[in-house]
């Protein structure tokens, strides 16, 4: 077996590099950036050491003619959204017009991007036999196991969190299962039909998506009332079938993602999804009703939002909503002051060093890496002004604490 793995980036990076622990493998990725910063042992993505990327077997090329000789080839692109939320397809699109045209009987195609249900055989296998003049489920054959990988986790890591497997046929499935079955520790999970693994991967995030959205509208109607949000979760979360979920931005590229997906096939097929699409506005919502209150508590001082990126202790941007709330700030003509440790410029912002943030009436904790845990109550107070308030979005510190040390804070 003859590994590639198409799209080396959060997803395909990690996991072509367990697989190389066993199989021969060829990364591929047409940006040629992208592979000589793997070849030099450095990932931007911070998903793979560099010791680890020095040790690797693995060949790394930026020529789709580097991996014409493999026989099972992975397909791990992105899957985004355009600026209406239809799916854009182009990503995969182009891997599977690449991938058609050095495709050779008996090889086997396993797509991991999230799609909705049917895009696989419906959309991807027509562009395969197009470029290659082959037929699918005789000539060549096709699996789907979608990605569960979790950006910044080093604890739920690929190989630890169970792999559902799909394929054209029963030999097929066999095939794709005894792959992944080698670096899979937690086992996997066969389903019957491609278009189910499709369908269960893109619920998966729909479903966060939803229960987010709920407790979001809650901390939206409790902050009328005056009521902290945590304290009533906590509360109702001391009932055993009560779920633990929290209010706060929704981004990256999955959860704030998927359930576009999900929607956009439902309606093709003439159903209308009221429940996803309504969590999705929800949860879409909130960086202008945090933008609001900013602005409520602002006056005539300085805001500063410290972190920027999807999620806590990884440098992704994609679709990060902090990004949503300086955006409206701006429109009410106030420029914050921006600080992220992954992330020193980016393209129209300038970014503040931490220790030059003071005096502020807001400060906005947006994303919870451990650089901002570490600075306590105490480090954020010294940012504040007097009368400042401290926006703990992720509700990270304890409001008894707050108050004992005379900081004001607002969480959703």
């Amino acid at each position: 077996m003859k590994i590639a793995v198409i799209g080396l980036g959060y997803v395909g990076l990690p996991l072509a590099t367990l697989l190389a622990e066993h199989f021969e493998v060829t990364g591929y990725d047409r940006s040629t950036g992208r592979i000589k910063e793997l070849e030099s042992g450095h990932d931007k993505t911070l998903e793979v050491t560099p010791e680890v990327l020095r040790k690797t077997s693995m060949k790394f090329t930026d020529s789709i003619e580097g991996i014409k000789d493999c026989n099972f080839l992975i397909v791990t692109v992105p899957t985004p959204v355009d600026e209406k939320n239809n799916p854009d397809l182009g990503p995969i699109e182009g891997a599977s017009n690449e991938v058609g045209a050095i495709l050779k009987k008996g090889d086997i195609v396993v797509y991991e991007s999230t799609v909705y249900p049917g895009c696989t055989e419906e959309f991807c296998v027509p562009l395969l036999e197009e470029k290659s003049g082959l037929k699918y489920g005789t000539d060549f054959f096709c699996g789907y196991s979608p990605e569960r990988v979790n950006p910044g986790d080093k604890n739920h890591t690929i190989d630890k969190i169970v792999k559902i497997v799909s394929g054209t046929n029963q030999e097929t499935l066999e095939k794709v299962d005894s792959v992944y079955s080698k670096i899979i520790t937690a086992g996997t999970h066969r389903v019957s039909t491609i278009k189910a693994a499709e369908a269960a991967k893109v619920i998966e995030n729909a479903q966060r998506d939803i229960n987010i959205a709920f407790v979001n509208e809650l901390a939206m109607i409790f902050n009328k009332m005056n009521i902290d949000t945590k304290e009533v979760l906590e509360a109702a979360g001391t009932k055993w079938n009560f779920l633990p979920f929290r209010p706060g931005l929704v981004g990256g590229h999955c959860i704030g993602v998927d359930p576009y997906y999900l929607a956009h096939k439902a309606v093709e097929m003439g159903y209308d999804p009221n429940i996803i699409l309504s969590g999705r506005k929800t949860n879409d919502e909130i960086p202008r009703f945090v933008a609001q209150e900013v602005l409520k508590k602002k006056g005539e001082g300085k805001v500063a939002v410290l972190g920027l990126t999807f999620k806590e202790n990884c440098p992704d941007l994609r679709n990060s909503k902090v990004f949503d709330i300086i955006k409206y700030l701006r429109s009410e003509g106030v420029e914050p002051l921006v600080h992220d440790p992954y992330h020193t410029e980016l393209e129209g912002y300038k970014f503040t060093d931490l220790s030059e943030i003071q005096d502020c009436s807001v400060v906005v904790l947006a994303v919870a890496h451990d650089a901002y845990k570490e600075m306590g109550i105490m480090g954020f107070k010294q940012k504040l002004s007097a009368q400042g308030t401290l926006f703990d979005l992720k509700s990270l510190f304890d409001l008894k604490d707050a108050q004992k040390n005379e900081v004001t804070v607002w969480r959703l």
